[in-house]
């Protein structure tokens, strides 16, 4: 009967047709992960965040961006099954990839990174080190237990419990280069599978091929990656014991490419100065209706938004959908009555009508220990020293950009092998002089940016910056211009 299960699944999966990957076939276990409210709930989150408000094709939503990365993670750990069999992937392990690959985002709040990366430290410092994949892990149970998809999971040939706990594992690997095998869902023997999903070795992964495409796709940049080169060429070698996925010698310079292209998405749309102006206000208006957008969890318990995430019921109900809420509150009190959403909802409205927080300045960062004293806990004292206007303290907000190639201020190289064609097997590193002696030789900057809420404190703002610049030794690029963008 199971094996039975097995072969109907390939007669039986269903077909997409993705702007990005054509027409991709999926297993009809990963479509019933894709029919539940958990996973359908991120249709309604948007993959960029506030980009959407800046570029008018960042409309795509984490829900097509997940079903991409389940199919490059088939697509990858398939070529790997069939040019290699030595290496023992069952249908097993390329069914628990896919999942992973299908799950990884399911813990994405509002607006996405904006929700955790932005509102959570601030709503919640307690838990402010809260992470997206935090929620993914409790939200993969909360959908199989709530959608009876464990014995699903049993009649295609999983075995539970050790590949739920593979799938988890392959979802928030761990970064460890310990002697000591860390994983509990596969041996060592498989260690390369953990490196298709979420790389913690190089940031080379399956995710990050289906966003640079995709987002390239929808903000009309040109993706000078091809990723379906790098799965042609992708092969498992053995170094120090671990089995790890390598790439040929001559792939080198591509593969710095994709690095570049993931700084230059950075550079260009992610930390764009609107694109994070927008953020910066969509957070603030978040933080505003924080104690008023109640959503019912288990048990009839009903939480605030920052305290949704620890309860998986009412997280699954928390989508960029708040924005309307907030906009349009449905309340039965007096209209007369000053709505506890007011404040949000006035911010909001400046985003609807184009009345942005300002963009005042931003310098380079040189010295890299000077971030930990974060600007924004002195500059509203500065600025009331330098003006003597105490009304300015809560109009302007200041915060440090990072910039690098997934691996802080480090070579993702340096940490990636390589293979030559006349020997498959022998895996060695490339010193970045070897391939070219124009790549970057540092591979991280901050940038420190200052935006004022109130366009009333604008110049008051921008002759401080330049004030605080010139006094603490940093190069000055003050825009003598609106943030709006035209």
């Amino acid at each position: 009967t199971l094996n039975l299960s097995i072969f109907c699944s390939f007669l039986f999966t269903q077909v997409f047709n993705d702007p990005i990957h054509g027409h991709i076939e999926l297993h009809p276990l990963l479509i019933k992960i894709i029919d539940t409210p958990q996973f359908q709930r991120l249709r309604n989150i948007k993959q960029l965040g506030g980009g959407y408000y800046v570029f008018p094709g960042a409309s795509h939503n984490r829900f097509e961006h997940s079903i991409g990365v389940g199919h490059l993670a088939g697509e990858l750990v398939q070529t790997l099954k069939l040019k290699q069999p030595e290496l023992d992937i069952s249908e097993r392990d390329v069914l628990c990839v896919q999942i992973a690959g299908l799950c990884h985002d399911l813990g994405h709040g509002p607006f996405s990174h904006l929700f955790d990366g932005m509102f959570n430290p601030e709503a919640d410092p307690e838990h402010k080190d809260w992470k997206h994949e935090d929620a993914s892990l409790e939200m993969f149970d909360h959908l199989v237990k709530t959608n009876g998809l464990a014995q699903e999971m049993e009649r295609y040939g999983l075995i539970l419990p050790p590949d739920l706990t593979f799938i988890k594992e392959m979802i928030k690997p761990l970064k460890s280069d310990d002697a000591e095998w860390p994983y509990e869902g596969r041996d060592e023997n498989k260690s390369f599978l953990y490196e298709i999903v979420s790389n913690k070795q190089n940031g080379i992964d399956v995710d990050k091929f289906d966003y640079f495409a995709r987002d390239c796709h929808h903000l009309g940049i040109r993706n000078n990656f091809d990723h379906q080169r790098f799965i042609m060429f992708a092969r498992v070698c053995d170094v120090n014991g671990r089995k790890h996925i390598c790439s040929r010698d001559k792939e080198v310079a591509n593969l710095y490419d994709m690095f570049h292209t993931r700084n230059s998405l950075h550079r260009r749309a992610y930390q764009h100065r609107v694109t994070k102006s927008v953020e910066i206000m969509i957070k603030d208006a978040l933080l505003k209706a924080d104690h008023h957008i109640l959503t019912k969890g288990s048990g009839g318990t009903t939480l605030c938004l920052s305290k949704a995430k620890t309860d998986m019921e009412a997280y699954t109900k928390l989508t960029d959908q708040v924005i309307e809420r907030i906009l349009h509150p449905c309340s039965c009190s007096n209209e007369f009555t000053l709505s506890p959403l007011e404040e949000a909802r006035m911010i909001l409205q400046r985003i609807m009508s184009r009345d942005l927080y300002q963009f005042v300045g931003e310098t380079k960062v040189c010295n890299q220990g000077w971030t930990k004293n974060w600007p924004w806990l002195f500059w509203p004292t500065m600025i009331v020293k330098k003006t003597n206007k105490k009304q300015q303290q809560t109009y302007t907000w200041a915060r440090v950009v990072t910039l690098d190639y997934g691996m802080k201020n480090k070579d993702p190289i340096n940490t990636t092998y390589f293979y030559t064609k006349a020997n498959p097997t022998e895996a060695f590193k490339i010193p970045r002089e070897q391939v070219s002696k124009l790549l970057p030789v540092c591979f991280a900057e901050k940038i420190l940016r200052v935006y004022c809420k109130n366009s009333a404190s604008l110049r008051d703002a921008k002759f401080c910056f330049q004030s605080w610049c010139h006094e603490n030794d940093f190069l000055t690029e003050v825009t003598l211009y609106s943030v709006r963008w035209q």
